[in-house]
């Protein structure tokens, strides 16, 4: 049987000091976050994130969800 898989994206700041700690949003393909869509709250983490690059947060990276 064929079992039909989607999959999203999200982009993913992960912490530099702890191990499962971070930020993560849901993006396209190419990793752009649509910020009308993001709550306030959820905006305002995705630009903390940004400016916390580099200095606690690793260079973001896009990973695929599995949606079945």
């Amino acid at each position: 049987m064929f079992e039909a898989t989607q999959h999203q994206f999200q982009l993913c700041f992960r912490s530099l000091f702890n191990s499962g700690r971070g930020f993560s949003f849901p993006c396209n393909r190419q990793g752009q976050v649509d910020l009308d869509r993001l709550s306030e709250r959820a905006r305002n983490n995705y630009l903390f994130a940004r400016a916390m690059v580099g200095r606690d947060l690793a260079v973001p990276a896009i990973e695929t969800i599995a949606l079945h």
